[in-house]
């Protein structure tokens, strides 16, 4: 598989929370959009196959982009401090995500590779999941999801540094456009210790390419 890489970079301050404070468009309001766009692509929005599309379309768009009403930093909120003196790599790798190009509304699928230095706490480790998965179902691009899940493990655990690298297949490339197909981005970012660290950075990237030992 072809990669491009990219390394995300880390604005001074980022959004982290929740979706943006908007009104949103009622349900009859959404579906009439779904029909117009129905119509506009050359079908008719009344024909029995594609009648009942707008309903499924607004409770899809529903699920897509459900991230909008979670608080990444909240899901981290809970923490452990009996770690047994413990203050090594915390790391997760292969996190399924799916999510959506904010440029053309399609998706683009891949992984994500989490890691930490704790200080004095840790926390769930499905917690660092959920974090990825609030931010993936959202409209995104792949460097600013990146700098959000490294800026929210910072804010939430104040750890010695953090390590995350993603990487996915966007379907506005395979599909359009260039229609290449399987070329995968891959996107990195390190903080703190990671971040200085050169051979850190190293056995974060041997420990996401590891075999699983059938685990």
């Amino acid at each position: 598989m072809d990669a491009l890489v990219k390394k995300a970079v880390l604005p001074t301050e980022i959004n982290t929370g929740c979706g943006p404070d908007i009104e949103r468009p009622s349900e009859e309001e959404a579906r009439a959009a779904v029909r117009t766009l129905l119509a506009w692509a050359g079908d008719d929005p009344d024909r029995e196959g594609v009648r009942d599309t707008p309903q499924r379309v607004i409770k899809a768009y529903r699920e897509f982009f459900s991230g909008y009403d979670d608080d990444p930093v909240e899901a981290l909120s809970r923490t452990f401090e009996e770690v047994g003196g413990y203050d090594d790599v915390v790391m997760l790798r292969d996190i399924d995500f799916n999510s959506h190009c904010e440029h053309h509304m399609v998706p683009f699928i891949g992984r994500a590779h989490i890691a930490y230095l704790p200080t004095d706490k840790v926390v769930g480790i499905s917690k660092l999941a959920r974090v990825v998965e609030i931010f993936a179902r959202r409209l995104q691009t792949q460097e600013t999801m990146t700098s959000q899940i490294v800026q929210t493990i910072e804010k939430a655990l104040e750890p010695r540094g953090a390590a995350v690298m993603l990487e996915a297949v966007h379907q506005c490339m395979s599909l359009r456009g260039v229609n290449k197909r399987n070329v995968a981005t891959i996107t990195t970012q390190f903080t703190g210790e990671f971040k200085t660290d050169p051979n850190l950075q190293a056995r974060f990237m041997q420990l996401i390419r590891a075999p699983s030992g059938g685990l």
